[in-house]
């Protein structure tokens, strides 16, 4: 009898218990970089803190918000990006961007190099009224007309 209560009040249990958060391994850039990164809290907090304001036009009206996090090309400059020989060779160069549900989208780095497209790009983790989370970055392109390429969630940045 009393294992007989055991089975069925175990499950009981457990379904009072709210889910417990299991923390995401944190992002990663690689790629053709000299130091590979960890996009972590202790990484992200020894970057130029930035902020960027965002509209989308979407199916359902259009939204609009402000984010802050570091720029793409903080992160960059940070883990000091291989360049093949020749005249602009950094122009070469694609980043990857993918999250954890697998959804990916591709950056040229001419976009948000300062010299060239200088667009602020971001790498948020915090949104207008979000509390902070290093653990579930989003990528945001300002100018974008439709939010395609801002990725939510992102585990990793490949640069090619």
């Amino acid at each position: 009898m009393r294992l007989f209560r055991t089975m069925f009040l175990i499950p009981a249990l457990f379904a009072l218990v709210p889910e417990l958060a299991i923390a995401a391994d944190p992002a990663r850039l690689t790629g053709t970089v000299k130091t590979p990164l960890i996009l972590d809290e202790a990484t992200l907090n020894k970057l130029p803190v930035a902020s960027v304001e965002v509209s989308y036009a979407r199916a359902s009206g259009s939204s609009k918000g402000t984010y802050t996090g570091v720029l793409l090309w903080d992160l960059l400059a940070k883990a000091e990006l291989v360049n093949e020989t020749g005249t602009n060779a950094r122009l070469k160069h694609t980043l990857l961007v993918t999250s954890r549900d697998g959804y990916a989208v591709t950056v040229a780095l001419g976009e948000f190099d300062p010299a060239y497209g200088n667009k602020k790009v971001l790498v948020a983790y915090k949104g207008s009224d979000d509390i902070p989370s290093f653990e579930h970055l989003r990528l945001l392109v300002p100018g974008d007309v439709h939010p395609g390429r801002a990725v939510r969630d992102i585990a990793s940045i490949e640069v090619r």
